[in-house]
């Protein structure tokens, strides 16, 4: 049972991804042809995301290897549609954009420029600011790996 139930929220986590990567690809001008693509990669990565979080793993790590995943895949279907890679990848890694803790973060730091210094509000600004930081350059460094490794390991002409 505890597979089933996995699968599903899997599924329903891969579905709910899509849509956001989707709305970006279009807000960003993708080309319709490459639309499904979109959807289809932010899937794949929110889903091996959301998997290595299931098996025990932290976000940061998990958001890593996912733009990693998403990074690789984008650079193969640059190649086969003739397009640039960052039109597949970058609509995909919105929707693991760290958007609460972000969001935490800030609303500390207007509660503590407000009401004045807490040691608790500073804690939960520092906390959730590095979280956010982390997952921002887990998505980033993630992203560009598959590139520099793969376009610097072509022979040159």
């Amino acid at each position: 049972m505890d597979v089933i139930w996995f699968l599903l929220a899997l599924m329903k986590d891969m579905a709910l991804a899509a849509v956001p990567a989707v709305g970006f690809a279009m807000v960003f001008n993708v080309p319709q042809r490459a639309l499904p693509w979109c959807a289809l990669l932010g899937a794949v990565g929110h889903g091996a995301r959301f998997a290595m979080m299931h098996w025990g793993f932290n976000i940061e790590w998990s958001t890593f290897v996912a733009s990693l995943l998403v990074g690789s895949i984008g650079i193969r279907w640059s190649r086969w549609y003739l397009a640039h890679p960052k039109v597949f990848t970058v609509a995909a890694v919105i929707p693991m954009f760290p958007g609460i803790p972000a969001y935490t973060a800030m609303i500390s730091a207007v509660k503590i420029g407000h009401l004045g210094y807490n040691e608790a509000l500073m804690i939960l600004l520092l906390t959730n600011f590095l979280k956010a930081t982390s997952i921002v350059g887990a998505l980033s460094i993630g992203l560009s790996i598959p590139g520099l490794w793969i376009y610097r390991k072509r022979p040159r002409v």
